[in-house]
């Protein structure tokens, strides 16, 4: 069976509220308030990803926390930036250890192929 991706949404709200542990009500609020936004179907219907409930979870961890919207938010997108860059460095690593790779085996006298 293939593993489902992350950002295929999936779930509509009153599933996405089960496995939340939230009221919709409290998910239609993260929308409204720029925290996520879940894809919406041909007739509107709002549809959430894995990514999407994983956004929601950390966003009511923070509120449990005691942190308002606004903060939240940019608790969000510093992780987010985060998590982007450090996939762009892990490619760089992989790029460099590549390119360590070619050059050593060009001063061996071998071909890189």
């Amino acid at each position: 069976m293939k593993e489902q991706d992350r950002d295929m949404p999936v779930y509509g709200i009153a599933v996405a509220a089960q496995l939340t542990g939230l009221p919709e009500a409290t998910l239609r609020l993260f929308e409204a308030k720029g925290l996520l936004s879940p894809a919406r179907s041909t007739g509107g219907t709002r549809r959430y990803s894995d990514a999407d409930i994983g956004r929601v979870r950390r966003a009511a961890e923070l509120r449990t926390e005691g942190v308002n919207i606004t903060g939240i938010r940019h608790v969000l997108n510093l992780q987010d930036a985060n998590a982007d860059l450090q996939g762009v460095n892990a490619d760089l690593q992989d790029a460099n250890a590549d390119l360590r790779a070619e050059l050593g085996s060009r001063r061996d006298g071998r071909s890189a192929k």
